[in-house]
């Protein structure tokens, strides 16, 4: 059973205005900064390059906050102790962009704002989530997985797993061969016939190993004949060497399983294991839909 990789990383271009300047004001309820380490000119190790008008824009949010009922221009330039001038081009970018709102003359916080609060609470659930999964790594013994069906296509969460225990190297893309493993068939088993369907129809079934079903129709019936809240077992038709199962969640319009894969040596602690793994899973599975 693979684990696909997913790029959560992000790209940012920021023309380079001006060095950092340390601040010379003391704001209400906060100390100034004080100026960034730096060695003498033509010494290595100098200090960390700071954009100024990104420091400058951030004070401004944080003044913001300072105001229950938000703040005019002038009165967030002298809290975040900064030019009028300044402050009038930062409060319009930060407008723009969404991170402010102008309610009757005065700056409170916009959308962008709330936005990071809630990758701030994914984040934390991502990390919950973790420490689940080695929980239940740990009750199981082998590495453990959590996917999703989301817009057409399977998504690998997360993966927990340990040298002991270790997780099946990928060696054939993950959403094309949902046919071939645990994770896709218990998926694309919670689905209603016609969207499994199409996503046969958008990638048809391979030969992996001699244990894969290659005709369409065939796989269609081995979904059909999963029962809802059973495990589903896959005995090498992935990849040669390893046996699976996959416990569906199905919460609301979630389309989730959890999953594990042992080495083939370990094939008679499949069931086991996958019992084992649907018991623990159904009294934890809401805290799994992120």
């Amino acid at each position: 059973m693979p684990f696909l990789c997913i790029d959560s990383g992000w790209g940012m271009d920021v023309a380079m205005d001006q060095i950092a300047e340390p601040s010379r004001t003391v704001r209400a309820g906060r100390v100034a900064r004080s100026p960034a380490p730096t060695s003498p000119p033509g010494k290595k190790g100098r200090g960390p390059t700071l954009i100024g008008s990104v420091q400058r824009a951030l004070r401004l949010l944080e003044a913001v906050g300072g105001f229950r009922q938000g703040a005019t221009a002038k009165q967030l330039a002298r809290a975040a102790g900064l030019p009028l001038g300044t402050a009038y081009h930062l409060l319009r970018t930060l407008t723009h962009e969404g991170y402010l709102r102008r309610v009757d003359g005065r700056f409170v916080y916009g959308e962008s704002v709330d936005g990071i609060g809630r990758a701030e609470g994914r984040q934390t659930d991502r990390y919950d989530l973790r420490a689940r999964m080695q929980r239940l790594r740990d009750d199981v013994g082998a590495a453990v997985y959590f996917a999703l069906y989301r817009d057409g296509e399977i998504h690998v969460v997360d993966i927990v797993d340990d040298p002991g225990r270790p997780a099946v190297e990928p060696w054939a893309d993950l959403r094309a061969t949902a046919h071939a493993h645990a994770i896709g068939q218990c998926l694309l088993g919670q689905l209603p016939e016609e969207e499994r369907r199409d996503h046969l129809a958008r990638h048809p079934p391979t030969g992996l190993t001699p244990s894969t079903l290659t005709s369409g129709a065939a796989v269609l019936r081995r979904l059909a004949s999963l029962r809802p809240t059973m495990p589903v077992l896959e005995r090498q038709e992935y990849a040669l060497g390893t046996v699976c199962a996959a416990v569906p969640i199905t919460i609301g319009p979630v389309v989730a399983t959890i999953a594990l894969s042992l080495p083939v040596e370990q094939a008679d602690r499949l069931t086991v294991a996958a019992g084992q793994l649907r018991r623990s899973v159904g009294a934890m599975s809401p805290s799994f839909v992120l």
